[in-house]
């Protein structure tokens, strides 16, 4: 598996529901959270590397990883919170995004079982960045068009002229900045489960 960057049509596809949860899905949960930690991020979903089913991978520090098959947002709260958002797809680039404080998702995990979770902070935050990948958003749709249109100029200038091998290497590299941001927000996440057969 290998991350896909912004400007690939993959990313802009909504992704299909997984219509049943087999042996193979674990593996595939497994592998997602294997990129997701060797690109040192808190969240991957399916279409970022190609896979364009209805399942991502959540582990922020302090919490155990998190598969999520099929999920639905059941509801939201009206507080909202605004905060730094960043993407494997688009490494090192990073805009405000306003989204709901709190919210309660009902999912499947990779064994097939279905549950519900009621996070907030950035667990919540976290969540709802990659239920937007399955949707084919960004989190830089969820910005101003001067923002955007910013962060996408100094995309395609880091990107000028380079193969891929070469663009991974340059844009692969997650910045000190947002490693020690992630850790500071780990004290505001707060997530309860309830898991129903």
């Amino acid at each position: 598996m290998e991350i896909l960057y912004l400007g690939n049509d993959i990313l802009r596809q909504k992704a299909q529901p997984i219509k049943k949860i087999g042996s193979e899905y674990m593996q595939i949960a497994q592998e997602l959270l294997r990129v997701l930690q060797n690109e040192k991020g808190v969240g991957l979903a399916g279409p970022q590397v190609g896979l364009m089913e209805r399942i991502f991978v959540v582990h922020i520090s302090g919490d155990e990883p998190r598969v999520f098959i099929n999920p639905s947002v059941t509801e939201t709260s009206e507080e909202t919170l605004k905060y730094e958002e960043g993407c494997l797809s688009i490494p090192n680039l990073y805009a405000d995004v306003i989204r709901p404080a709190a919210i309660k998702v009902q999912a499947w995990n990779e064994s097939g079982r279905s549950f519900t979770i009621e996070a907030s902070g950035l667990l919540a935050r976290v969540i709802l960045h990659e239920m937007d990948h399955l949707e084919g958003k960004l989190f830089i749709d969820r910005i101003s068009e001067f923002k955007r249109s910013k962060i996408i100029e100094k995309f395609e200038k880091a990107c000028a002229g380079k193969d891929k091998a070469e663009l991974k290497r340059t844009l692969g590299k997650r910045s000190s900045k947002k490693r020690s941001l992630s850790k500071a927000t780990q004290t505001e996440s707060q997530q309860s489960l309830e898991e129903e057969s």
